[in-house]
């Protein structure tokens, strides 16, 4: 059985508003292909099909004028968002027996939109690195990342065409690479965060997965007020990572044939490992940027979860670690590391000035074997303490394995439709290297 399988968000779209189908005929195929391919993959805590049925039945019912965007769209939802009448079990013991009384607010914003909430998708313990059962749709001995796990791989699998993520170091864009789908990691404080579980408040924010990039803009659009186009030609910063990372050759090769690629339509130029900032004129480095990132998280994950951390028999030896961590580091440890989050983002802002975006690695390899670790969260951390837009793009290969290897492309917040202009961009280059065809790009209105 083929376990990799995507579906189009953008052509599920066209077909519900011409009404070629309906939105319980959307749940009920969602639905099949959950039971034939999840007890091998696994994304799913809890499929809710009664209540996606009836919000079907009830949005078929709608007059075409009165169908909302996204419309009979069945999503999956990352077990630490809060669905109305649903548990919020966070991968932990802990909660259970917790049932959501309310809709986080991006919930709340999506069934608005028309979505219908089709369930509840695994994560890691409270969103770190203690893995639930996930396996990867396209090698399910592998992971699928995290902690994002069940989102990415429901989507992957093609299960859903759209899932919500959460990302604190690396979330959303390395299960997005693992899984050889789109992430977008929205600009922290984008959207109203009332509803999720959080681990690291200077950290956090709203991620979604969908199968490629034109998808995930037709998604931005609807959430967000779209923004005037930058009409100058798109600039690529490309970014090869300090050997600190540990970045694998062949996410390298990736890396450097993508920039060869562009060059064709864009400007691609080398962008500097260790950035002045402007203001100070003190260099900070990547590697600075990711430690100050695991100082934050850790410093800020032990108070506010620390109803969680007063019982550590219930918790897995890696959030114990971090807590730990956590009640070590000192004030002035962690001021500083907040000082360098402000300076490498007054030298990014300088670096990508013009509307230039950075092009990195989103992984330092394909997903690892095992599901008893989610691989490492490295590449993302620098980009992730400032606060970032990011868009992760498929379409690379790793040619030995055949997995999939992912980029990711980090603009300015403000400044998404210059990141969605050159993630486009980027998309269409890989798709036309390797000769395959790509959904059409005509998006319904919004």
């Amino acid at each position: 059985m083929n376990l990799s399988e995507h579906i189009s968000l953008v052509e599920m779209v066209k077909a519900l508003q011409k009404g070629r189908i309906s939105a319980v005929q959307c749940v009920r195929a969602a639905l099949n292909r959950i039971n034939e391919a999840d007890e091998c993959v696994k994304a799913w805590v809890l499929v809710d099909a009664e209540g996606a049925l009836a919000a079907a039945e009830r949005l078929d019912t709608l007059p075409a004028i009165e169908r909302a965007p996204l419309h009979g769209v069945p999503i999956g939802v990352k077990d630490i968002v809060d669905v109305r009448g649903l548990p919020t079990r966070c991968g932990s013991v802990l909660y259970e027996h917790y049932v959501a009384a309310s809709d986080a607010a991006i919930v709340r914003r999506l069934r608005d939109l028309g979505a219908i909430v089709l369930g509840k998708t695994v994560t890691t313990e409270f969103a770190y690195f203690s893995p639930g059962p996930t396996g990867n749709p396209h090698d399910p001995t592998r992971t699928p990342g995290g902690s994002s796990s069940g989102s990415a791989a429901a989507v992957a699998a093609g299960m859903v065409p759209l899932a919500l993520g959460t990302q604190t170091a690396a979330s959303v864009t390395r299960p997005a690479s693992y899984c050889g789908i789109t992430g977008y990691v929205s600009a922290r404080g984008t959207f109203d965060d009332t509803g999720i579980t959080g681990l690291s408040p200077s950290l956090d924010s709203l991620g979604f997965l969908t199968s490629t990039v034109a998808d995930m803009d037709y998604l931005r659009r609807a959430l967000e007020s779209p923004q005037e186009p930058d009409p100058s030609a798109t600039r690529f910063l490309l970014w090869r990572p300090e050997p600190s990372f540990e970045t694998e050759p062949a996410m390298l090769a990736a890396l450097d044939s993508a920039a060869t690629l562009l060059t064709d339509s864009a400007t691609v130029e080398p962008a500097e490992t260790a950035m002045p900032s402007p203001v100070t004129g003190v260099t900070t480095s990547a590697t600075a940027l990711a430690e100050a990132h695991a100082t934050i998280m850790a410093y800020e994950a032990v108070r506010a979860r620390s109803k969680e951390a007063a019982v550590p028999e219930s918790l897995s030896p890696q959030l114990r670690a971090l807590f730990d961590e956590g009640r070590t580091t000192t004030e002035e440890t962690y001021a500083r590391a907040l000082e360098l989050a402000k300076r490498g983002h007054d030298a990014l802002r300088s670096t990508l000035r013009d509307g230039g975006v950075l092009l990195c690695p989103a992984a330092q390899s394909i997903a690892p074997e095992g599901l008893n670790a989610t691989g490492s969260p490295s590449l993302s951390r620098p980009w992730q303490l400032l606060g970032l837009p990011v868009v992760v793009v498929p379409g690379c290969m790793d040619p030995e394995t055949f997995m999939p290897l992912g980029l990711q492309l980090i603009g300015l917040p403000g400044h998404e439709e210059e990141l969605f202009k050159a993630a486009r961009k980027l998309e269409s280059a890989l798709a036309h290297s390797a000769g395959r065809q790509q959904y059409q790009e005509d998006a319904p209105s919004n």
